[in-house]
């Protein structure tokens, strides 16, 4: 009996590392920026501007790195977005008043369109595309981890030593990013294609259009999981609830961890339906938890069941957007999969911000609700191709 191979090499292990950090980077900011705006001078609205400007350009810049990915090195793009996520994050430090955060903010944003695709996408190019649901599952807890732990460790840093003190933490966090992959020995080149009568070239493309059904799902299910990161503080407030809600993402991450670490062999091998119908019942149990929450053991349960509605699935559809594209389309496979996430990431907190304007609070979760037989139809109407994904590797 043969031992099977381990996936994770010293390349994968420091690509995964090097997305820790310069998603931890870009993160630590988020709590922050707005704040920060204001301490140098900005009004609301401009404030409001300079947080919001990264995910609206994310969206327009997606396709552009998608095709970028697609034909040069993963490294030389990945390198040129934390280099450009540094100059941004170090032009926050620097910037002497609220207008020049703007174009900081923009330099960042770009970097981390870069490296978002560009790290999904070498990854995957690393392991065999049997693991690619595996190393997907690893990708997003690096992802996860980084997400839970530089908010609540920028909030809590900055009220001791001030914004521009705080800000250096996230500056050190992508120089670590650039100097990782310098350590990669396979740099990730396009593939040359082999036979003749795919030579033809597409030119630009915006979406991988197999991948559409998986960028459609990824909103659906991001949409609650970003309205709950912008207002959980918020809506806990609003209903005076005694839980300690700083904990919230933290339990999320430790749950993932555990999911991850214990599910990992199945990435690869259980159809996408089974996924889908255990996210989406634990979706549905996670938002009527948040719902009638009133104490700290019901406030983790919702954490631990958005770690499998959303934890789980997110990871599922990124892996299922890049089997389902051929090779020779990796990059854009994971533009779409991440454009479905920025709009999910943009919309989340503006529809949960018309709900607590229009409904009394106690509707905020139960409205999230309609994202369920929308997601059911979607999946619907492509569960054959979505369920052939594992066998197309």
């Amino acid at each position: 009996m043969t031992q099977k191979k381990s996936i994770y090499t010293k390349d994968v292990i420091l690509v995964m590392a090097a997305s820790f950090f310069f998603m931890f980077g870009t993160m630590f900011i988020n709590p922050l920026i707005n704040g920060y705006a204001k301490d140098l001078g900005a009004n609301s609205a401009f404030a409001g501007l300079i947080v919001g400007i990264m995910s609206i350009a994310a969206m327009f810049l997606r396709p552009i790195a998608g095709n970028l990915t697609d034909h040069f090195s993963k490294y030389r793009l990945s390198l040129i977005g934390g280099i450009l996520i540094f100059i941004g994050i170090v032009g926050y430090i620097l910037t002497p008043a609220s207008q020049w955060l703007l174009l900081f903010r923009l330099i960042n944003g770009t970097g981390y369109v870069l490296c978002t695709v560009c790290m999904t996408t070498w990854l995957a190019f690393l392991v065999p595309r049997e693991h690619v649901g595996e190393a997907m599952g690893f990708y997003g807890l690096m992802n996860a981890l980084a997400m839970a732990l530089a908010p609540a460790i920028s909030i809590n840093l900055y009220q001791k030593i001030g914004y521009r003190e705080a800000i250096i933490i996230a500056a050190v966090s992508a120089l670590l990013m650039i100097i990782a992959i310098q350590f990669v020995g396979d740099h990730a080149l396009p593939r040359k294609k082999t036979k003749p009568q795919t030579q033809k070239k597409h030119g630009f493309k915006i979406i991988e259009m197999n991948a559409l059904p998986v960028a459609i799902l990824t909103t659906l299910f991001a949409l609650p999981y970003f309205s709950t990161q912008a207002d959980i503080v918020t809506y806990v407030e609003q209903k005076h609830l005694n839980v300690a809600v700083g904990s919230y993402f933290l339990i999320y991450a430790v749950v993932l961890l555990v999911i991850r670490i214990s599910l990992k062999n199945l990435f690869d091998t259980v159809r996408f339906g089974i996924w889908f119908w255990i996210s989406t019942i634990a979706t549905v149990l996670y938002l009527l938890l948040l719902t009638v929450m009133d104490n700290n053991w019901q406030m983790a349960l919702a954490a631990a069941g958005m770690a499998v509605g959303y934890g789980v699935i997110y990871s599922v559809l990124q892996a299922t957007a890049l089997l389902l594209a051929p090779i020779s389309e990796q990059g854009l496979a994971s533009s779409t999969f991440y454009l479905g996430l920025d709009i999910g990431m943009a919309f989340g907190p503006i529809l949960s911000g018309i709900v607590d304007s229009l409904l009394p609070i106690t509707w905020f979760y139960p409205v999230e609700l309609i994202i369920i037989p929308l997601a059911i139809l979607i999946y619907a109407f492509y569960h054959q191709r979505l369920n052939k994904a594992i066998e197309q590797h």
